[in-house]
């Protein structure tokens, strides 16, 4: 198994034991990819998963840059396009992870940025 998609599946895993609900992961439209599309609660959270072996360039959730978070505005844009019927309000959430040798660490960032 390919890190980015362990990173996923121990990130979705996580949130779901938080009580959210996987809509779809790794949604993909000309814009980018949205890792995870989950409900909590009255809330869409468009996720994305960042996965580091080192700190030594700042955590995970400091690699979604400006020009990250423009792409998955625009790619969550497109996806409540293409899904009229979703009226709740939505969020950008990231779900960071840093591994080292067997051990990794796990932060959820709620309201991560905004659109």
């Amino acid at each position: 198994m390919r890190l980015g998609s362990w990173a996923e599946d121990l990130a979705c895993r996580h949130l779901i034991d938080r009580g959210l609900i996987l809509i779809t992961r790794n949604y993909r439209c000309r814009h980018g990819e949205i890792d995870l599309v989950m409900r909590d609660t009255e809330t869409i959270a468009f996720i994305e998963v960042r996965l580091r072996s080192r700190t030594d360039f700042g955590s995970g959730a400091d690699s979604v840059d400006a020009r990250k978070q423009a792409r998955l505005i625009s790619s969550a844009e497109h996806y409540l396009q293409r899904h009229a019927n979703i009226v709740a309000k939505c969020r950008f959430d990231v779900v960071s992870i840093t591994r080292r040798d067997n051990a990794h660490r796990l932060e959820w960032i709620r309201n991560a940025f905004t659109a």
